[in-house]
């Protein structure tokens, strides 16, 4: 924008109808934007670097695997969340939690079978030989099967202290479970309200920026026309400035939470048939 306004003032001013003073300012105003550039350039290539370091590959490496991108990519469709509670079940928190409570409820069940007696039935084995060398003679063997029981009675206070500790164990479990889906519903809903206003933003800049894009034009034609001061042009064009910037700003931050929304159901997913993956 500030480069065709520049190159706009100064044929105006070698077609002698335009001034000296316009030019000048328009100048400044396109350096001022250019200053911008680099600033941006070092930026990208920071996350050019950021990227290859999530990746495990080097900046060169990255630069080739990445096609040239200009602008945010976006989803081409809806995102398809269907069953928001079986998506919420697969996040790694959530996953650890249950494993936790499941492993403190089978810790309690051990507990509680170590409050029976133990029951040991046994027999007896018995020989007749009068000589050790008759020991294995089947004439002098006998083999009792009768109703020994032994029965083997714990120590209850220890048993019941192991009990107690394991319901202790699962009843922090169990909070620690409640907390965890407590906050993937949380984070779940601020993400989705989250991508939804932001959506809604992005429509508003949208049209902002259209009508300022037309504001901006006309004032140049009327500048152009000779009906204008270029000062007109130059808040035109800045209010234009603004609004792409908004916009711009609004992308990325649609970009951000849709993959926030992405984490908050569990990571990615695809859909084949009727059955979620």
């Amino acid at each position: 924008i500030a480069r065709q306004s520049y190159q706009l003032t100064e044929r105006l001013y070698e077609a002698g109808r335009g001034l000296r003073l316009d030019v000048v300012q328009a100048r400044s105003a396109l350096e001022t934007a250019a200053a911008e550039l680099p600033s941006l350039q070092a930026a990208q290539a920071s996350a050019f670097f950021r990227l290859g370091t999530l990746t495990g590959r080097t900046p060169a490496d990255m630069r080739s695997a990445i096609p040239a991108c200009d602008g945010i990519p976006v989803l081409d469709q809806a995102i398809a969340a269907g069953d928001a509670g079986s998506l919420i079940a697969r996040r790694p928190d959530v996953r650890q939690a249950e494993h936790a409570l499941s492993g403190a409820a089978a810790r309690v069940d051990v507990a509680t079978a170590g409050l029976y007696p133990s029951v040991v039935l046994g027999g007896s084995v018995s020989s007749s030989a009068l000589d050790i060398g008759d020991l294995g003679d089947d004439d002098g063997l006998s083999i009792s099967l009768g109703p020994v029981i032994s029965w083997t009675f714990p120590n209850m206070s220890a048993s019941r202290a192991r009990l107690a500790a394991a319901e202790a164990g699962a009843d922090a479990a169990l909070a620690r479970f409640d907390l965890t889906v407590l906050t993937a519903l949380q984070e779940t809903e601020t993400a989705l309200a989250a991508f939804v206003s932001e959506r809604e933003r992005q429509r508003s800049l949208e049209v902002a920026r259209d009508a300022a894009a037309e504001a901006a034009r006309l004032a140049r034609i009327r500048y152009q026309a000779g009906s204008e001061s270029y000062i007109a042009v130059l808040d035109a064009e800045r209010t234009l400035a603004n609004a792409e910037t908004a916009l711009a700003s609004s992308d990325a931050a649609a970009a951000s939470s849709e993959v926030d929304v992405f984490m908050a159901l569990g990571g990615r997913w695809t859909e084949t048939g009727d059955e979620q993956t």
